[in-house]
């Protein structure tokens, strides 16, 4: 393999090449506390990651991985750490071990400063290595411990696609006992972002433990933030909505 910062070094000119200051400027809208943009959209990102792969079809999954690695360790701008998360995407289902969960909990831990980030990584690299290991989705409980707000966020968003979900011949239901614990845990957790995700899948759940999800609000919305109730029973019919919320 070529040196590391070769292959580095066509990935930030590829990004260079596709953003523009007009991108940049609407991709800040989504980040009110401010985030470095290069200006690159969703598609271009796919696009490159794709090129990438095309050009590179002799990388092993690990040499990827060390790619991904340096990347991150250098990115300074959100569209970086984005790239450097999807070139794994596509061996994250047959490859690696189950360590990968350390490294993913590490880049959470250090790379990851805006939500965006967060849901990325979760919901595409992390959801696709979960698919072929479901004996792994309750095992990133102690995340909810860590002192990064974005690794408390993000064990709360790992588990929004899981919550009943096909997993080959079979459906796997989380415990939504396991979601209540872990939105307990995390109830009066300062951060915005942690509340929104906690929001997030109580909203989720409810979809398929609509009963139970009603009695944890009900018994918990006194020391619950009210914007996270209201996300939490968002697809609650009207006069379910109005029940919970009324407690003031």
């Amino acid at each position: 393999m070529k040196a590391l910062s070769s292959y580095s070094k066509q990935i930030l000119q590829a990004l260079d090449e596709v953003s523009t200051p007009e991108k940049s400027k609407s991709s800040q809208r989504y980040f009110p506390q401010g985030v470095q943009c290069l200006g690159a959209t969703a598609p271009d990102i796919k696009l490159i990651i794709s090129q990438f792969h095309r050009e590179h079809n002799d990388l092993t999954p690990n040499e990827v991985l060390e790619i991904t690695e340096s990347l991150l360790a250098n990115a300074q701008y959100n569209e970086e750490f984005l790239v450097a998360f999807g070139l794994i995407n596509k061996f994250v289902k047959k490859h690696y071990d189950d360590d990968l969960l350390l490294r993913f909990q590490y880049w959470l831990e250090h790379y990851a400063d805006n939500w965006s980030l967060v849901d990325d990584l979760c919901l595409k690299s992390i959801y696709q290595f979960l698919m072929a290991r479901p004996h792994l989705i309750d095992k990133m409980q102690h995340w909810a411990h860590s002192e990064v707000p974005w690794c408390r966020r993000a064990s709360n968003v790992v588990w929004v696609k899981f919550v009943n979900r096909k997993i080959g011949k079979h459906i796997y239901c989380l415990d939504p006992l396991l979601v209540f614990k872990q939105c307990s845990l995390l109830i009066a957790d300062e951060d915005e972002f942690v509340q929104k995700s906690v929001g997030w899948l109580l909203k989720v759940t409810a979809a398929h433990h609509h009963d139970s999800v009603v009695a944890f609000l009900k018994n918990k919305r006194h020391i619950m933030p009210r914007a996270t109730v209201r996300y939490a029973v968002e697809k609650m019919d009207k006069d379910c909505r109005a029940d919970i919320l009324d407690y003031t």
